[in-house]
């Protein structure tokens, strides 16, 4: 199997940069996903370890082979693009077969590694069919196939699933995460989706502005966010990201009269709260203002104002609320993420010997 070494990569046009230093490991066998929110460099990334862009500073290796200047067809690798780019006057066997074809693989090898296929995909009944006869999800199958048969160990995926409406995005979510630990390919995946991130990943490669805000787990990555951003992009709805003040040493939400902790030094801050943390508590001195409710049938999720700050809380039993009511808030101590305004930094060191 081979893996995926990025080191101090940099794609710039002109002054602007798409990927700025940019470096990050892919181990050999594992689910990696490229996640970040539109023109973060995520796809300029993926083009440029598949040899389709070219790098302005930095090093790509594959396989521990220095490829940054190699041609994409020297790379050892398959990829999956957004649109299938399937030929339409060809059958669903004539298009997975088709790079065997143009690389003069033997005829006999082409039958069984499309018999395999097409059996590991359920195409097998499909196979003399034209593409505009296939539904989104079988399309996506048959982009699939054309990138498994060439039996590359590594395969990279630019938002495949984009096309597709939820129903199907879940299901082939599924099938994509089990058939790369059935095939122990590497696979490096991009999207612009946290769930489908969050759903399938090993490890998440969070993108913001060309640069990586983080790189963890998604366990990691959900729990620990580096950054205000992080905390933000990743969950639904997202974190709770609100401005803080000081009063008689202790740091309260701003507009608020309670402390939400005591014992931290004067900084800059900002204080993270999920939504699915916050428990309605009549009890609670935190008290909030309704401003809109969203029932979700399972989940109600409750708009609020506390002090001078909004906030969401996500709950169940929310039944006789309305817009105006008060309520009380509370949390765990454990549900407190604090960051530095300026750089959005996670200060786990100022929460050492904090008391609330």
């Amino acid at each position: 199997m081979s893996g995926i070494t990025v080191s101090g990569l940099s794609k710039r046009w002109g002054d602007s940069y798409a990927v700025r230093d940019v470096s990050f490991s892919v181990e050999p066998g594992s689910f990696a996903v490229l996640l970040g929110p539109s023109g973060c460099g995520k796809s300029t990334l993926l083009r440029l370890i598949s040899g389709l862009e070219s790098a302005s500073a930095g090093s790509i290796e594959i396989g521990g082979r220095d490829v940054t200047a190699r041609p994409p067809a020297e790379r050892d690798l398959a990829m999956v693009f957004q649109s299938y780019a399937l030929f339409p006057h060809l059958s669903v066997a004539e298009n997975i077969l088709f790079g065997l074809k143009v690389r003069k693989v033997p005829r006999t090898d082409q039958t069984e590694r499309l018999a395999r296929v097409a059996d590991l995909l359920g195409l097998s009944e499909l196979l003399d069919r034209r593409p505009s006869q296939l539904s989104g999800g079988q399309q996506q199958r048959v982009a699939l196939g054309r990138a498994i048969i060439a039996e590359k160990p590594i395969c990279l995926m630019d938002e495949p699933l984009s096309n597709l409406d939820a129903k199907l995005r879940h299901e082939m979510r599924v099938e994509i995460r089990a058939l790369q630990r059935k095939l122990g390919m590497t696979m490096l995946y991009v999207t612009h989706d946290q769930a489908e991130a969050m759903g399938m990943a090993d490890r998440i490669i969070l993108l913001k502005d060309g640069t990586i805000e983080q790189n963890a787990t998604p366990v990691e990555t959900y729990g620990r966010p580096a950054t205000s951003f992080a905390g933000r992009f990743i969950g639904t709805p997202p974190m709770n990201v609100l401005a803080l003040t000081w009063e008689y040493g202790g740091v309260r939400i701003k507009g608020t009269n309670t402390a939400l902790l005591n014992g931290i030094p004067k900084s800059d801050l900002t204080a993270g709260l999920r939504p699915e943390d916050i428990v309605l508590d009549e009890a609670s001195v935190h008290r909030a203002e309704v401003e809109t409710i969203e029932y979700l049938g399972a989940d109600t999720l409750i708009d609020c104002r506390l002090g001078s700050e909004r906030l969401t809380v996500r709950t169940r039993g929310a039944d006789g609320l309305s817009p105006g009511a008060e309520i009380g808030l509370t949390w765990p101590r454990a549900a407190i993420h604090l960051f530095d305004v300026g750089s959005g930094h996670r200060r786990d060191d100022l929460l050492t010997g904090a008391e609330g």
